[in-house]
């Protein structure tokens, strides 16, 4: 039996654990939260932080793992490339990795081998912020260095409201540099892949629905895309550009971007399994493909097929609520008994506390669909959300 360690236990890797379980595999899960919801799924769990890569490397070799995945987050893939690197089983190797999880160094390589992105200017530090602020082409993105859930990006329309974006960015950043990008205007989608052996594999393109201006935090996602198949094919080539500039062999890749008038530009992309429930449900609702088992079955160094069954729409939409304290979400059972509800699920509990939502972990649930395109999967969506109550005391 082929052990498989998963980086997290969190409610976006329990999918993960499972799938691993289903098919046969010995499951290590670490992660620093000793409650984490996929603790009791794991057949061995270890209370490590998943960026902790010494530890989990311990870890690893103790369980003499086959193969590490990880999902949603993009930290662990630095530990991932160094188990990979220590133990010899296939992944990234530890400079991939950093091109993979540093915006700056990613766009540079974008930029190196001519991978159409926004113009984009590096802050590392006050001075040369005061230097440069005056010099770039608003609007304009200011990003982290090294962040994920939209955590600490914000759009700036002016000079004036430069200096108050810069401190708040910088809070995110543990490096203390800034990536600011031009501002690209157009619907946002992602590509989800999987790589074998330096082969690109597109397994579908996922329309997304943000917050806008200024945090972007995505609150929906459906399947397949609207574009027509002229612009899809521009979108694949660039994603497969950019997958080839950063350097990626094997492994999931989510790719995400803009589609501009002058067509598609890349924002970033992440060397794991798209989150937010994209790859683990909205991937096999709509394309029929079970994306985490070839996951799984690529980190264990097992031929994957993928195949080309099923062409149906599926949807994800997040809701929030009014700030304050969490007293009760009501409508939730009504929500899931709808036809074509899959999921309905409920990242608070009673007594937190709501925010406004300015990075992924502020929503408070979500609705997941599946529909015969993908216009009906988000009405099915919606028609959920409309029957779902948050309420909220001071």
């Amino acid at each position: 039996m082929k052990t498989v360690l998963c980086l997290g236990a969190s409610i976006m890797q329990i999918e993960a654990i499972k799938k691993a379980k289903e098919m046969g595999y010995h499951v290590v899960a670490v992660d620093y939260d000793k409650n984490a919801v996929g603790r009791k799924m794991a057949d061995e769990f270890f209370e490590v932080s998943t960026i902790d890569a010494e530890a989990v490397l311990d870890v690893a070799k103790k369980c003499h793992i086959d193969g590490v995945v990880t999902v949603a987050t993009d930290m662990p893939v630095r530990t991932a490339a160094v188990l990979s690197e220590s133990l010899g089983i296939p992944g990234l190797s530890k400079e991939v990795a950093v091109k993979a999880t540093d915006k700056i160094e990613m766009i540079k390589s974008f930029r190196e081998n001519e991978v159409p992105s926004p113009q984009f200017w590096v802050v590392d530090s006050k001075e040369t912020f005061q230097h440069l602020k005056e010099k770039f082409s608003y609007p304009v993105i200011f990003k982290p260095q090294e962040s994920s859930g939209s955590r600490g990006v914000i759009l700036v329309k002016k000079t004036e409201d430069s200096e108050k974006a810069y401190e708040y960015t910088k809070k995110f950043s543990k490096t203390g540099k800034i990536l600011i990008e031009e501002y690209l205007e157009g619907p946002e989608v992602s590509v989800e892949v999987i790589c074998e052996n330096g082969m690109v594999h597109i397994l579908t393109i996922t329309d997304k629905l943000t917050t806008g201006a200024p945090y972007f935090v995505e609150m929906g996602h459906c399947q397949p895309t609207t574009f027509s198949d002229e612009i899809k094919k521009d979108i694949e080539k660039v994603a497969t550009q950019a997958i080839h500039a950063i350097g990626i062999q094997n492994g999931p890749v989510h790719v995400e971007m803009k589609v501009t008038d002058k067509g598609p530009k890349m924002i970033e992309l992440g060397a794991r399994m798209g989150g937010d429930f994209i790859t683990t449900h909205l991937v096999p609702l709509s394309t029929g493909i079970d994306m985490m088992k070839l996951v799984i079955q690529n980190a264990c160094e097992e031929k994957i097929e993928i195949p080309k069954d099923q062409n149906l729409g599926s949807a994800i939409r997040f809701f929030s609520g009014e700030k304050g304290r969490l007293e009760e979400i009501s409508g939730i059972d009504e929500a899931n008994s709808l036809n074509g509800v899959k999921y309905v699920l409920q990242f608070k509990e009673q007594g937190d506390c709501i925010m406004d939502v300015h990075n992924s972990l502020d929503r408070v649930g979500c609705v997941i669909a599946q529909g015969r395109s993908n216009k009906e999967a988000m009405e099915i969506c919606e028609k959920a959300l409309r029957g779902i109550k948050v309420t909220v005391s001071e």
